[in-house]
């Protein structure tokens, strides 16, 4: 490696040479905040006389091999690319007004583009002195060739040209931008590609840029390492493809999201961290061929987009995905990518995969209905993997949602529930509004969709706390009550086109209304509003109750009979009771009889509770680790991955203190050493557990 202080334009740029970004390198991706800042930057340096230089960051580059002297230097950027390409922007549209002004502080158009843009002895694409990768290149090169841009344009090279050209050409004096491009200095940093490790280098280089995403680094870390042909052919086969799947605004924001669903499913429901998709990755590529790796990856991409982007060509399928998508479901894609691959390969027929797909969106929304915290959402469809039976396939996945405990953040809320909550709470604060407007409104219609864009949401009830007369009248002495008891709820809102006309007219005024009254009205919403005599309380509870019925089936609850259940239930209980490998082992004498016992307990906590076996202990885990139970003669050591002073004890014989963890994690230790202590102990167990499922969503 050779390092060296070097000014950007007259040391750097101004050399014969072409800068090459590898395909390996993700494409250009600043923002206007990070334009923004440079820009600032570079004027604040030009301003300032006593200023020398502004250090905008290193260059880091690997030199391909030159054999003979009047091939052109080739330059492969591992990082600098953003502030490069950047610089280029500023160069061309600056050199745009010199060409309509003439020279601007001794510098020309023609010297700006000879000198730093392009190599001037040089043909073809060796021309530009930087050349990005394939979504990007075509973009830059037009500008700089100041011909019309590709009809797909890159749209940060696009976007951003066209904010620095608007501050350009605004400026009245643009002399302070030439002499503060003209003080940029940067770290010429040059790689031996026999002796420094370019991925390395990459991975620890801390950019003024923007940080780099999981599915960057993956990118990288999956093609760097190949000769430049498997980096060209897999790129173009491959990774290229996917990148397009996604679109440029799709790529940046969800393909690191995708990876960690991808690494979910093929970890068999282990959920990574977030903030640790990159790492997670590399363990799991160790033990996978990387073209194949590419290619599998590929493949999921695809499933994903058509789910995701609303790429599916299947009318039915595809109306199944967008309605799910609205919801935000994400945590649905570890399954849904499952599903997806079997219906692909005829493991799963179509019916059943899109009744598995709307029985998902019904999980979902009637969760939220019916405010039961979300945070047990990840492992539930994680863990809904395992749960999967081919032969059986539909059936074995609504066994697996229904017997979801009734009383765990896991259930699948039953019709009274959700009926309840469905015609009492606030449903016009409800996010996600014109969602179940919109699957209320088109439920068995199979053409001429209503969309709610298209209306606004209508209080038959008027919001205005000021009722007329009329409408206290007609609501009764108790109309105050009633307004803030049902003015959000399901029975008194609707989709109306006429919302300014009914403003808060009284009630046969709207429905008696020539041509656009509620008798008028087409939609179903509005059904049986024309035949209303009065809209008061009872008037209110009786839509609620009519529309509730609606909303039963459209987001349907699975109905298997209850032996069927039982069956499935037996089965997954059977595999919870068999330890993982030879875990009996770990306990003996009397301790093996306390274990059985508390670990009965422990995992009728709730259905989520799993354990596995390390070696000289026992983990149970939910979203993740919560407790170990260790063997101590013949005591039980148990250690609860939570403060002491958080849970609240019971009182009991049992032995109990806090301690610090591995990596100074606070635990609490409790000793077990008779049948007596288990309950208080199952109950601290239960306390931990409850715990963590209301911060996991954080953690994750």
């Amino acid at each position: 490696m050779k390092a060296s202080k070097a000014i950007l334009l007259n040391d750097f740029l101004s050399k014969r040479m072409q800068l090459s970004i590898p395909i390996y390198q993700r494409t250009y991706s600043w923002m206007e905040r990070e334009c923004i800042q440079l820009w600032n930057d570079i004027l604040r340096t030009g301003r300032n006389n006593s200023n020398s230089g502004h250090f905008i960051g290193s260059v880091v580059y690997i030199q391909e091999k030159v054999f003979q002297p009047s091939q052109i230097p080739v330059l492969l950027v591992i990082d600098g690319q953003q502030r490069l390409t950047t610089v280029m922007l500023i160069l061309e549209a600056l050199s745009r007004r010199m060409n309509s002004e003439g020279p601007l502080a001794g510098f020309s158009a023609d010297a700006l583009r000879q000198y730093y843009l392009l190599n001037p002895h040089e043909t073809g694409n060796k021309v530009f002195k930087l050349k990005l990768t394939e979504t990007d290149e075509e973009s830059l090169f037009s500008l700089i060739r100041n011909v019309p841009l590709p009809a797909n344009p890159s749209l940060r090279i696009k976007e951003n040209f066209t904010f620095f050209q608007n501050r350009i050409n605004a400026m009245s004096d643009p002399e302070p931008l030439i002499r503060g491009l003209m003080k940029l200095m940067i770290v010429d940093i040059a790689l031996e590609r026999d002796q420094d490790n370019p991925q390395l280098i990459f991975e620890s280089m801390n950019s003024t840029g923007r940080e780099l995403t999981p599915g960057d680094l993956i990118r990288n870390f999956l093609l760097m390492g190949l000769n430049p042909q498997d980096q060209e052919r897999l790129y173009k086969d491959h990774w290229h493809p996917m990148e397009e799947a996604f679109g440029q605004e799709a790529y940046g924001k969800l393909f690191s999201e995708f990876v960690r669903n991808y690494l979910t499913l093929r970890n068999n429901g282990e959920i990574p961290v977030k903030k640790r998709i990159y790492e997670e990755f590399k363990i799991y590529a160790e033990s996978t061929d990387t073209e194949t790796l590419i290619a599998d990856i590929h493949k999921y991409a695809d499933y994903y987009c058509a789910m995701r982007l609303k790429q599916e060509k299947d009318r039915k399928l595809g109306s199944a995905f967008r309605d799910l998508a609205e919801l935000k479901a994400d945590v649905a894609f570890p399954l849904l990518l499952k599903m997806y691959h079997d219906y692909r390969e005829g493991i799963l027929e179509k019916e059943d995969f899109c009744k598995a797909v709307r029985m998902c969106e019904s999980y979902v929304f009637r969760r939220a209905v019916c405010r039961i915290p979300t945070n047990s959402l990840n492992q539930t469809f994680s863990s809904s993997l395992r749960a999967i039976n081919k032969r059986h396939y539909l059936e074995s996945l609504q066994a697996y949602f229904l017997n979801q405990s009734s009383s765990s953040y896991r259930r699948f809320p039953n019709d009274e529930e959700f009926k309840h909550y469905m015609s009492n709470r606030n449903l016009y604060n409800f996010p996600r509004r014109s969602y179940w407007l919109r699957c209320l409104e088109n439920h068995h219609r199979t053409k001429e969709f209503v969309l709610p864009s298209e209306y606004t949401i209508e209080h038959i009830m008027p919001q205005n706390k000021n009722l007329s007369q009329e409408w206290r009248d007609e609501l009764g002495p108790e109309w105050q009550k009633i307004q803030e008891k049902y003015l959000h709820t399901l029975g008194n809102l609707t989709l109306t086109g006429y919302n300014p006309e009914y403003g808060d007219l009284a009630f046969k005024e709207k429905r008696d209304m020539e041509n656009f009254g509620f008798k008028k009205s087409p939609l179903w919403l509005n059904e049986g509003l024309g035949d209303t005599n009065k809209w008061n309380e009872d008037s209110i509870l009786k839509r609620a109750e009519r529309l509730a019925e609606r909303a039963v089936n459209v987001w349907a609850r699975p109905d298997l009979p209850d032996d069927t259940l039982k069956d499935y239930k037996a089965g997954s209980k059977t595999s919870r009771e068999t330890l993982p490998g030879d875990g009996h082992s770990v306990f003996v004498g009397p301790a093996l009889e306390m274990f059985e016992s508390f670990r009965k307990k422990v995992l009728e906590i709730d259905e989520c509770v799993t354990e596995k076996t390390l070696e000289g202990s026992i983990v149970y885990t939910a979203e993740t680790d919560f407790m170990e139970v260790i063997p101590e003669g013949n005591s039980l050591v148990v250690l609860l991955n939570t403060r002491l002073r958080e849970l609240r004890d019971p009182g009991g014989p049992a032995v109990i203190t806090a301690q610090e963890g591995p990596l100074a994690e606070p635990r609490t230790k409790i000793t077990i050493e008779k049948t007596e202590d288990l309950p208080r102990v199952v109950a601290l167990a239960s306390q931990t557990f409850e715990r963590q499922m209301e911060d996991a969503e954080n953690d994750v």
